[in-house]
């Protein structure tokens, strides 16, 4: 009987990534396990068939073949170039594909020390502290080593023992019919060892939780996202393993006068109408101090004003950003009477002048009546 197209098989396309093939054959193993279809002889032949087609297409070189010479290049009775063909183990397909339902894989050992897991602590910081760097305590929760069993999990003067059943290796093979499993081992729950007396401080895990109090200098120039690496202040490792890492995340508050854009600083200046109109001179804030700002006559709302090297110098490098003023001109509330008079004179006076007052307002009523003309024409 001819075989099936090995990508017909798994139900994928000829240009599929490994990881769609994984996908397909996982999905299809799932189906036709022997274990789940113990009344079905056929779906045993289609796992085969399934695992078969993943045995070459999972591999680049029998792949590279199958897709030249078809089934011929990877059966080596063919007398094909390649000698590929079905040649793997199921316990070597499912340690690749099933590695973390059946608790890995390929014969790897997991007993023994193992490194501690990284750790995250989100620090919040003032728009000032971010740009001037800073030095701050902060106190995290870990599972640290246990001091009274240094890790081991054994009480002070006994050893843990290797486990008898998978020899230290974690993992014991499992004979399932016409192949084999490898599973992690029920009696050491993957450790490959045992504590007959464990430690009373820790409970034989030989870690205990803590808070550790570290201190971390916050370099010039940071920004939200950015992290800090605090190496070997994770979590302590199992069974005496090495510490991992503690990635300190930086967020920076919400400023009341600035917004940080990169290395550049933005805030906004509100000027009264009159220092629009007239112009004049202004104080505006940075974050080294108070600089004069001139403001020409008949600044309007939006104009900007750049102030170079007040802005932050990055945390990478380079020259410092500049801080950009953007003008609000800001419209006068709670008039007294006389001032409403003053302002109806002004209005009054400027409606003489048309154009030559308010340039933008006139072209803008011109624009319209043009439209509306158009309308009815």
């Amino acid at each position: 009987m001819a075989k099936r197209d090995y990508y017909e098989v798994l139900g994928v396309n000829r240009d599929a990534d490994g990881d769609a093939i994984k996908k397909a054959y996982r999905r299809l193993a799932m189906k036709y396990h022997p274990d789940r279809n113990s009344d079905d002889p056929a779906a045993e032949e289609k796992f085969k068939e399934a695992s078969e087609a993943y045995e070459v297409l999972s591999d680049d070189e029998k792949r590279s073949a199958y897709d030249r010479f078809g089934h011929a290049g990877v059966d080596p009775s063919s007398g094909g170039g390649f000698q590929g063909g079905f040649e793997g183990s199921f316990s070597d397909i499912f340690g690749d594909v099933f590695g973390d339902v059946f608790g890995g894989g390929g014969g790897r050992a997991r007993g023994g020390p193992q490194r501690g897991a990284d750790l995250r602590y989100s620090l919040q910081l003032d728009l000032e502290q971010a740009v001037r760097g800073d030095k701050i305590e902060i106190r995290v929760p870990i599972l640290a080593t246990c001091d009274d069993c240094k890790g081991s999990g054994a009480k002070p003067g006994s050893s843990p023992i290797t486990c008898p059943d998978c020899k230290g290796t974690g993992q014991i093979r499992v004979s399932q019919g016409f192949f084999t499993l490898q599973q992690t081992c029920p009696r050491c729950r993957g450790q490959g060892r045992i504590i007959t007396d464990p430690c009373r401080t820790c409970n034989g895990a030989g870690r205990v939780e803590k808070r550790k109090t570290l201190s971390v200098r916050i370099p010039p120039g940071v920004d939200t996202g950015d992290r800090i690496r605090l190496s070997r202040e994770g979590e302590a490792g199992p069974m005496g393993g090495p510490p991992g890492d503690l990635y300190v995340q930086v967020e920076v508050r919400t400023h009341a006068i600035f917004a940080r854009d990169g290395r550049d600083l933005h805030c906004e200046v509100p000027i009264s109408f009159a220092d629009s109109a007239l112009g004049g001179e202004l104080e505006v804030p940075t974050l080294d101090g108070r600089v004069k700002l001139k403001i020409p006559a008949g600044t309007q709302t939006g104009k900007l004003f750049r102030l170079r090297g007040k802005g932050v110098v990055p945390v990478r490098g380079g020259g410092p950003g500049d801080l950009l003023c953007r003008v609000a001109v800001e419209t006068p509330v709670n008039l007294t009477s006389r001032q409403r008079e003053l302002l109806e004179e002004l209005r009054n006076s400027m409606k003489q002048g048309g154009e030559k007052h308010s340039p933008k307002e006139t072209s803008w009523f011109k624009g319209v009546k043009d439209f509306f003309d158009g309308l009815t024409s």
